[in-house]
């Protein structure tokens, strides 16, 4: 079975007061952590650039097996990016994730991987939980790209989610909850990172 991987990575960043992907994270870019742990996952990597498309292809351009897909209509929503997204896939299933949440481990995309293999056939989608919450990345077989694509660009993910079977899958860990969206969330991350 071959898995992509999507990274959400068009918006203004306008709350975090700086440009999110470019964010210093320890030795590397808030963007760069998201692709280098699931990277080990996906066989191939869609990030989805809207808001300055040079400076995500700037990062991503290091990457071999890396592309970037920019979103011309960013401005209508993250929806419209997950759009953007799946419209370059080419596998049997595919990770998603916003492209601002640093905690998310290796070990979560295998444990969601493992749940996929050993899962009913009628199951589509998987969603990581930490203590009931549900968190990112989400995992999808490819039946749920024309449904994505069918949807109007002004709905969501989780409603085209719930229209069909998905698993919820404990994983222990709650980095899978853990975004950065201002610049409190981004000096709390940074104080975590060096606990």
């Amino acid at each position: 079975m071959t898995i992509e991987g999507i990274i959400l990575a068009a918006g203004f960043s306008s709350r975090a007061g700086a440009f999110k992907m470019e964010l210093p994270f320890g030795q590397k870019k808030l963007l760069e952590i998201a692709i280098e742990t699931m990277k080990h996952s996906c066989s191939r990597i869609v990030v989805v650039a809207g808001h300055m498309p040079e400076r995500i292809e700037a990062i991503v351009r290091s990457y071999p097996s890396v592309c970037t897909a920019v979103n011309s209509h960013f401005q209508r929503g993250m929806f419209s990016s997950v759009q953007e997204g799946v419209r370059h896939l080419e596998g049997d299933a595919f990770f998603m994730t916003p492209g601002d949440y640093p905690f998310i481990t290796p070990r979560v995309y295998r444990t969601l991987t493992n749940a996929l293999e050993t899962a009913s056939p009628g199951t589509d989608t998987f969603i990581p939980t930490f203590n009931g919450r549900k968190g990112h990345p989400v995992l999808m077989k490819k039946r749920m790209v024309n449904e994505i694509l069918d949807e109007p660009v002004d709905s969501m993910l989780k409603t085209v989610i719930n229209r069909n079977t998905f698993a919820l899958v404990e994983v222990g860990e709650e980095g899978i909850l853990i975004d950065v969206d201002t610049p409190e969330d981004y000096e709390k991350a940074k104080i975590r990172l060096q606990g």
